[in-house]
């Protein structure tokens, strides 16, 4: 039998089937899905074994055994193989990563070399500045590590021994995915031998008795650590009893549970309104006739998606199948979670990157194995491994978090999309904002168009208030904040009401400058401004990482005139306790959430009152309801406006639009404040009177001027490399074989600067490719990408093609 095999080595030339023949003790366990370790080349490296075949077009004589089994079962479904082909296509991607990102990063193949001595080798006859590592002859070390040890003499003569063959260095494939285990007690005694036991025992060993008597009360087996803890003893106890033949331990292993020690109290499906009815109906008649729909439920905030997608997800566990439900951001995940959990219970698994590598893990193995029926999680759950779908929902389906920036660059709607079709079930995209593209799908019929305009129990949409930052500096207010803004805010401290304030900016200041000459601290590997960080004291780039202490003089001109210009949340929380002392403000941004649970920790804190304001990014903008939220402050609404990219508008509107839905949205009236430099902006005026259907159609207006999504289809390929000269030519090559190889009809623009210029000492340009049809395109991208792949592998140069790309800078 020969497995035919992608290996885990990203390069053209391997981006195909090897052949290899499967030893007869694997012949059974070897099937589609599983990995498998095998010798390429000087080598010994992980891959995915895709088919199983009877015979090989390669000589018998010329193939090479699979060494090792990595999985007993296989972790992708043939679902899921058939599935990598085509991200691999759509993306232009290496099919090993297509594949690799389809499984838990603990799960992704680890190489290290082992070390020990030589078989043939007589111990004794070992340097003795080696020996002292090896402590016997069967010793196995990890290379790296003692390399990392050892001294420069050390070093020397390790190498004289790995060329002398004294000492072996062999290539070991594993993962990080392992079990966690715990040792369990227990006793295959009866309770009347055990008190038989526990009487003969010596009066003064007490702590023994405690233990057996704990047994005698409870025979089941129990941790050690529970054990100690309930009699309050020692482990020296335990071992006493087990060396005596009463106790016995074994390892067990643990399932991590990230939601371990929380009870959820079950909650009954709730009574639906009429649009929540007519919305709820097309779906479950497609989940009862099992066959793909693509559904578009456009619902204002608050309008109660979220009980359409459980009662949805009521209907298809009770056939037996299972569910998808993606949420864009972390933040979503706390309160989705429970809403899942409180409905489904332990059927529900969790997956987003705020878990620990091992807490995801287990979850997905739980999927796996069957012992869940609903995965919940950000983009990457779209690949959960079930067998038998019958609903995938995208909550929030216009976020650009959905669309993965690295290799493979696929979108969770595509994947869902194709699942859909594949499982013959719906797929529901849920928005208060479609997405452009995916609303004018709907428009012509492709996905079905499901509407709710109201809120629950009909509940008003806030009223929003757009003030002109501009008449605020005529009128000699320079602060960040208007006087309507602080007023409503006094307003609502007195009330005992609370309030978010929302502001796109991290940090302290947006940038450094000296008023003398001009100068402005930058980042040195990056073309871009450096952020002030108040709480750090330090300027960061919120690119690569780049940090340094702010000058007190300027660099340029020696002079003492450096002021901090812009502000982010931090200096905002800074103004606010000046001008109202005794607010209580949480703030949410990328510096107060990076400890593990803070997303959930911070809005549990609000949510019991404790914070009168909720100050933070975008990441409060969407999903949270907390009944007591009546103000919504925006604070520079059009910060994203006037960035390069065709989606700036839309994305102001979405995020204005999300986080004005956060105020009001129970019995408390709710009221909004977008404070702004450009009021007459249709993104803007369009928030106010909450009229989606009115920017859209202005929005696509310009975009059919332009020539951009959804009337064209849109291609940038950028091209990055530390040598300037070089990352231009490269570029304009690119460029003028795209125009001598595409249809007159298809626009090609480039090369050009991308909007920032250099990032991580490696300069960037781009080319963009606009088309309507164009069938070759793809094969004449793998064309470019083939042309400089030794290049790429030999020296700086990086291609990077997206085929859809949701970031333009």
């Amino acid at each position: 039998m020969i497995a035919r095999v992608i290996v885990d080595v990203t390069t053209n030339q391997t981006d195909r089937l090897f052949d290899y023949l499967i030893p007869a003790p694997f012949q059974a366990a070897i099937v589609p899905g599983v990995r498998v370790v095998v010798p390429f080349g000087p080598r010994k490296v992980q891959g995915f074994v895709i088919e199983v075949a009877k015979t090989s077009t390669i000589d018998a004589g010329k193939l090479k055994p699979v060494e090792q089994l990595v999985d007993i079962e296989p972790p992708l479904t043939r679902e899921l193989l058939l599935l990598s082909e085509k991200v691999k296509e759509s993306t232009l991607s290496f099919h090993n990563t297509a594949l690799k990102v389809m499984l838990p990063a603990a799960m992704r193949a680890k190489y290290k070399k082992e070390a020990m001595i030589h078989p043939e080798t007589a111990y004794e006859l070992v340097a003795k500045e080696i020996k002292r590592y090896f402590t016997s002859a069967e010793a196995v070390l990890d290379w790296d590590e003692l390399l990392k040890k050892a001294g420069d003499a050390e070093k020397r003569l390790l190498l004289k021994a790995l060329k002398e063959k004294t000492i072996l260095v062999l290539p070991k494939v594993g993962t990080q995915g392992k079990k966690k285990k715990q040792t369990l007690v227990h006793t295959v005694r009866s309770p009347e031998e055990l008190a038989q036991l526990k009487a003969a025992l010596p009066a003064n060993a007490v702590k023994q008795q405690d233990v057996l008597q704990h047994f005698i009360d409870r025979p089941e087996p129990v941790p050690v650590a529970e054990l100690l803890e309930a009699v309050r003893g020692s482990r020296s106890t335990v071992k006493a009893l087990a060396d005596k033949g009463i106790l016995c331990l074994e390892e067990a292993e643990v399932w991590r549970d990230p939601y371990e020690g929380r009870h959820y109290e079950r909650q009954a499906s709730l009574p639906l309104m009429e649009e929540q009815r007519q919305a709820l109906e097309p779906i479950l008649q497609a989940i009862d006739g099992e066959y793909h729909r693509t559904f578009l439920l456009r619902g204002v905030t608050g309008s109660g998606k979220t009980e359409v997608y459980l009662q949805a997800i009521e209907r298809t566990l009770a056939k037996g199948k299972e569910a998808i439900v993606l949420v864009p951001e972390i933040s979503l995940t706390p309160q989705m979670v429970t809403r899942f959990k409180e409905r489904f219970g332990s059927d529900v698994a969790v997956l987003h990157s705020a878990l620990s590598m091992g807490e995801k893990y287990d979850e997905w193995r739980r999927i796996r194995e069957k012992q869940v029926r609903v995965a919940v999680g950000a983009r990457s759950a779209i690949f959960a491994p079930f067998e038998n779908l019958g609903m995938i929902i995208i909550d929030e389906e216009h976020e650009t978090s959905y669309k993965q920036e690295d290799a493979p660059r696929y979108h969770a709607r595509d994947i869902a999309i194709e699942r859909g079709e594949y499982y013959q079930c719906p797929v529901v995209l849920g928005s208060a904002t479609p997405s452009l593209e995916s609303f004018a799908r709907a428009r012509k019929g492709v996905y079905e168009l499901l509407t709710m305009e109201k809120r629950v129990n009909d509940v008003q949409l806030p009223d929003v208030t757009i003030t002109d930052m501009r008449e605020e500096l005529r009128n000699g207010n320079r602060s960040m904040f208007s006087a309507a803004l602080i007023a409503a805010i006094k307003q609502r401290l007195q009330r005992q009401e609370q309030i978010v304030l929302f502001l796109n900016r991290r940090g302290y200041s947006t940038f450094v400058l000296c008023r003398d000459c001009g100068y402005v601290a930058e980042c040195p590997h990056c073309d871009i401004s450096l952020t002030y960080h108040r709480t750090t004291h330090s300027l960061q780039c919120h690119y690569c990482g780049y940090t340094e202490t702010p000058p007190t003089r300027c660099p340029s001109c020696e002079g003492e005139s450096i002021r901090f210009f812009g502000f982010g949340t931090q200096k905002v929380e800074e103004e606010l306790k000046k001008i109202l002392p005794d607010i209580q403000i949480i703030r949410m941004d990328v510096d107060t959430t990076r400890t593990k649970g803070a997303h959930e920790k911070l809005l549990d804190q609000f949510g019991r009152g404790e914070g009168d304001i909720l100050l933070g990014t975008q990441m409060i903008a969407k999903g949270l309801d907390f009944p007591n939220i009546t103000l919504v402050g925006v604070l520079a609404a059009d910060a994203m406006l006037h960035l390069q990219d065709f989606r700036a508008a839309e994305r102001t509107f979405q995020l204005l639009t999300q986080v004005s839905g956060r105020a009001g949205r129970h019995e408390k009236a709710g009221e909004v404040i977008i404070q702004t430099y450009s009021p007459d902006h249709y993104s803007i005026q369009d928030v106010k009177s909450h009229d989606y259907l009115s920017f859209f159609q202005k929005e696509m207006l310009l975009r059919k001027q332009a020539g951009y999504p959804p009337y064209f289809y849109v291609t940038l390929i950028h091209v990055s490399d530390t040598d300037l000269p070089k990352t231009i030519e490269v570029t304009k090559k690119i460029t003028n074989y795209l125009r001598s190889k595409l249809s007159p009809a298809t626009k090609i623009y480039g090369p050009a600067a991308s909007a920032i210029p250099r990032i991580k000492d490696r300069y960037r340009y781009q080319c963009m490719i606009k088309y309507k049809v164009e069938p070759y395109l793809t094969k004449i991208l793998h064309e470019v990408v083939q042309t400089y792949q030794g290049e790429m592998s030999r020296s700086d140069l990086s291609i990077v093609i997206d085929t859809n790309p949701y970031m333009m800078l």
